[in-house]
């Protein structure tokens, strides 16, 4: 193997390219459209261009692929995670094409890429699964009678593809005819298949995976359990390796089980084998992953073993080292996805350009991110930004280790769900290990979600940028540029500065005299504040006897501010605002950028608030705009297949009441 093409992007595509520059290996990078300035294409060896930009006109496109590797010659690929990465025709037409496939063979991957066969499969082996109904266009009267013998509540599940989607919870009989719809839909457009199939939902579980690795020799190895409980939307957020529920009697049955499952299939490279752990200990065998887990630096942290390194030694044909036949588990370590989303407007995605994102440069932490200060974060790919990873030698230490990074990361341009990573790592159910799938829908995701330093943090963030913008503006000053600016000699006005953040209006009041700085917000005076130091981008500001630095960045009108009390986003308003126009009543709006996957109304429709009107598709996922009042459809501006922006005018619907 001396060059690899790469069939991937972002975060995954650079750390394969990281274990290749250490080997010596040649890389080539392919690219979307808008992705032509990621990190991930300048750091490659060589790059081909593939055109357009969502994943159908680009990274799911074989043939593409194909075509990359013949033109630069590369003789392997590696699939990376998501997009062809468990597509077997595309592993069988690499082969066809002389090319190394890093990964397991097309029939193993066709095997477990059906959930349905996959689960045949490992009865067959004496794993223990849960009992299913499997969904192939019966009657809605044929799936309630077959649905009967199950136990409530049941989950619908995509049998192909995987990360939460196409899957739907069902609590009643009533609720399952629309749950398999809208599944259905989902898995189609995720994966291009809609084949479901339903098995009972078990509560308070646990979600456990083993890490297998298997050779071309007959060896077949485990390389321990991560526990990916927290979840939302049945999405992994955090994820850690050991787990904190398995001992080390129910951890040789979990690993065995697993490796019993790669010899059923002949497993060849890295898998995964899930399973759920119920709160009696009962496991259950859910699915083979047939690629790199996105979580697997876990698991690299605690057997300081190189996974990708194993990955393309066991493609080349080698057997597996000694260090993976005999390795251990040192410390713990636990990972965090950071994503572009807002978890407190239910996960709503975020799209658009990063204006800053440094990490602590702390040892302790580890970083795998696809991102940096220029990317643009698109609408047609997974909201994934990076992974930051803490290893320790204790469990609690790795939680707070990894909280500590997360809240001194700087992130702007964009939502995020830091606040709620590093609440929920810090949170005293996950740090007494009282961790399970229902994390998240037993606490008030608005409260882990809200700014880490709460009211008095935001009040001392706008005071430390109204600072600043006066320094900002004593620099740019062409007289008087050493005194701050609004100084008397004799006691006067205040200067003001009204920021806004989110709702919240906040009026900064300062003046600065013989007899020092005076400091209010709305109106209520900091206690002895001194102002040690101040320039545009950073102040240290002492106030009731603690001193602290603030770190500024503005970008045009808004401000972003970080310090130990957490991070905050202010907009400062202008001092001679211009009228505001109000939203035009009855427009449906597009609450975020992406791709019109469906009109589901026509001109002259009237239809009722809370009807579905268009269905956008944005970040993998699927939003249904409803709309806001009762009336007729007086215009559609968008229809399928086409790209809308964050706030477009989507459709008019007229009250016919008025």
């Amino acid at each position: 193997m001396n060059k690899l093409l790469i069939a991937n992007r972002g975060e995954i595509a650079r750390r394969i390219m990281r274990t290749c520059r250490e080997m010596g290996i040649a890389t080539v990078a392919v690219c979307s459209d808008s992705d032509r300035d990621e990190p991930f294409v300048r750091e490659a060896d060589e790059v081909v261009p593939l055109g357009g930009s969502r994943p159908g006109e680009s990274y799911l496109v074989i043939e593409k692929i194909i075509d990359a590797a013949r033109k630069t010659g590369a003789d392997a690929v590696h699939p990376g995670y998501g997009f062809l990465a468990e597509n077997a025709e595309f592993a069988r037409q690499c082969g066809e094409a002389g090319l190394i496939f890093v990964g397991p063979s097309a029939d193993v991957i066709a095997a477990m890429g059906s959930k349905i066969e996959a689960k045949r499969l490992m009865q067959e082996a004496d794993i223990p699964v849960l009992p299913q109904v499997t969904v192939t266009g019966q009657a809605a009267k044929a799936i309630q009678d077959a649905v009967g013998q199950l136990e409530w509540p049941l989950l619908v599940k995509a049998s192909a593809g995987g990360g939460g989607r196409g899957m739907r919870i069902v609590v009643s009989p009533d609720e399952l005819n629309n749950a398999l719809e809208t599944a259905r839909q989902e898995a189609e457009s995720a994966f291009g298949d809609g084949t479901l199939f339903i098995e009972p939902y078990i509560e308070s579980s646990r979600h456990i995976e083993v890490q297998i690795f298997g050779d071309t020799h007959g060896n077949v190895i485990y390389l321990f359990e991560r526990e990916c409980s927290i979840q939302r939307r049945h999405q992994k957020i955090i994820e850690e390796c050991p787990s904190p529920a398995v001992d080390d009697e129910l951890r040789a049955q979990l690993c065995e089980a697993a490796v019993r499952a790669g010899k059923q299939i002949g497993y060849v490279g890295a898998g995964t084998v899930e399973f759920l752990l119920t709160e009696a200990g009962q496991f259950y065998f859910l699915e083979v992953n047939t690629r790199l887990q996105v979580e697997h630096p876990v698991t690299e942290c605690v057997t300081g073993l190189d996974l990708v390194r194993l990955q393309l030694l066991v493609a080349q044909g080698e057997p597996l080292s000694v260090e993976a036949m005999n390795a251990t588990i040192t410390g713990h370590a636990i990972e965090a996805r950071l994503y572009a989303e807002d978890p407190a407007n239910d996960y709503l995605p975020a799209a658009g350009r990063l204006h800053r994102c440094r990490f602590p440069n702390d040892r302790n932490l580890r970083v795998d991110s696809g991102i940096d200060d220029t990317s643009e974060v698109s609408p047609f790919y997974d909201p994934m930004l990076a992974k930051v990873i803490a290893h320790a030698p204790t469990r609690r230490e790795a939680s707070l280790r990894l909280a500590s990074g997360l809240a001194d990361t700087q992130i702007h341009g964009l939502r995020t769900n830091r606040e709620l990573l590093v609440r929920v790592l810090r949170h005293p159910e996950f740090l007494a290990r009282q961790t399970d799938t229902h994390f998240l829908q037993r606490h008030d995701v608005a409260q882990l979600a809200a700014p880490l330093g709460g009211d008095s943090a935001i009040r001392l963030h706008a005071t430390a940028a109204a600072l600043a913008s006066q320094s900002e503006r004593r620099r740019e000053a062409e007289v008087l540029t050493t005194f701050p600016s609004g100084w008397r000699n004799n006691a006067s006005q205040d200067q003001r500065t009204v920021f806004t953040s989110g709702d919240v209006e906040l009026t900064v009041a300062y003046r600065f005299g013989r007899d020092g700085l005076r400091l209010a917000v709305n109106g209520e005076e900091l206690q002895a504040p001194q102002l040690v130091s101040c320039s545009a981008d950073n102040v240290t500001l002492e106030t009731a006897g603690v001193q602290r630095t603030y770190v500024v960045h503005r970008v045009g009108e808004t401000v972003y501010v970080d310090s130990s009390l957490g991070s905050t986003t202010l907009v400062e308003m202008p001092r001679f605002p211009e009228a505001a126009t109000d939203a035009i009543t009855g427009s449906l709006t597009a609450p975020l950028p992406g791709v019109v996957s469906e009109v589901l109304v026509s001109i002259g429709d009237t239809v009722a608030e809370g009807d579905v009107l268009v269905v956008i598709e944005s970040m993998k996922v699927l939003h249904r705009i409803a709309a806001s009042q009762t009336g007729k459809v007086s215009q559609l501006s968008v229809k399928a297949g086409e790209t809308v922006q964050a706030g477009a005018v989507l459709a008019m619907i007229d009250d016919e009441t008025s």
